[in-house]
């Protein structure tokens, strides 16, 4: 199973009901988060998240309402008993502006693996997930992040057995390994069938509409998008401080038409992001003005396992 949860859905400031943006991702006991603003721990706290579960932390940019919350999650973390190595993956400088925040939590159990991103697209694999990072037009260099689950072929039993491969050599091909038996090798390819449709979540905050978007956010599972502001009257503040507006969003939905579209990151003025959904509708339907605490299970279409 693939579980999202929504920690937090602010931008700029926390508000006693809103904590800023971040989100978590869990498949198959390996955790992964994307972006840490203020209010994170306790957000986490809230959702039963496990501190020591997490393998991956994802930064879009690092403005204070998406990396503030960092060094007490670090220290969360290492309180939990983690050792095992933690992979931060940002824009370029992403370990310079890590180590700086590290100034009050030098001290931690688990050491740091640092990915950096330099190029306008990037694609890297963490654990259990296939990460595509896309960069985004913000004030400061910004990715979006499209999270993968890649999903193998079916097993071909027939043709295991009609190459005479005994069963014991069956689940290594399936989980991609070569074999070799009675002086020949076999290759995954030889017994599996062709690749099935994974589950894909998209993530996007603080940019302008832009084309690589919609591409990322295609057929996904979950898009889910900035939002900052609903009235019509703000498309001015959104393009002078490079935002989004719900409009911009849902109008990038209905591009890509993903499954379902959560509107996130709102200002801190907006009190009610619900209100303005009955017009955003007529442009895509599938859309949910979330909460923070928000999630959602994903499962393949079939209902299937990976195997």
């Amino acid at each position: 199973m693939f579980d999202v949860c929504l920690l937090g859905t602010g931008g700029m400031m926390p508000l006693p009901y809103r904590y800023l943006t971040s989100l978590y991702l869990r498949y198959e006991g390996s955790g992964l988060l994307i972006d840490c603003g203020e209010g994170t721990q306790i957000a986490a706290k809230k959702a039963g998240v496990s501190y020591k579960g997490i393998d991956t932390i994802c930064f879009t940019h690092f403005h204070a309402d998406h990396i503030s919350g960092l060094p007490g999650f670090l220290l969360t973390m290492g309180n939990a008993e983690r050792t095992e190595p933690l992979t931060i993956v940002g824009p370029k400088g992403v370990e310079r502006v890590v180590n700086a925040l590290r100034t009050i939590a030098p001290e931690l159990p688990f050491s740091i693996e640092f990915k950096e991103l330099a190029e306008q697209t990037e694609a890297l694999r963490c654990g259990p997930f296939m990460v595509d990072a896309y960069r985004v037009n913000h004030k400061v260099t910004c990715y979006g992040y499209a999270v993968s689950i890649p999903r193998a072929g079916k097993f071909d039993v027939e043709a295991a057995r009609a190459l005479g491969l005994p069963v014991q050599l069956w689940n290594p091909l399936q989980k991609g390994q070569t074999v070799d038996y009675e002086g020949r090798t076999y290759t995954p390819d030889m017994v599996m069938g062709p690749a099935r449709r994974g589950l894909k979540v998209a993530y996007c905050t603080d940019t302008r509409p832009v084309p690589v978007i919609a591409d990322y956010a295609k057929d996904a599972d979950l898009f889910i998008c900035e939002g900052m502001y609903g009235e019509p009257d703000k498309q001015d503040k959104a393009k002078e401080y490079k935002h989004m507006t719900m409009q911009e969003a849902v109008t990038i939905a209905a591009q890509a038409q993903p499954k379902e579209l959560w509107l996130t990151h709102y200002s801190p003025s907006m009190m009610h992001p619900e209100e303005f959904l009955p017009e955003l509708k007529k442009t895509f339907e599938r859309t949910l003005a979330v909460r923070d605490g928000r999630k959602k299970t994903l499962k393949y279409d079939d209902g299937g396992e990976n195997g």
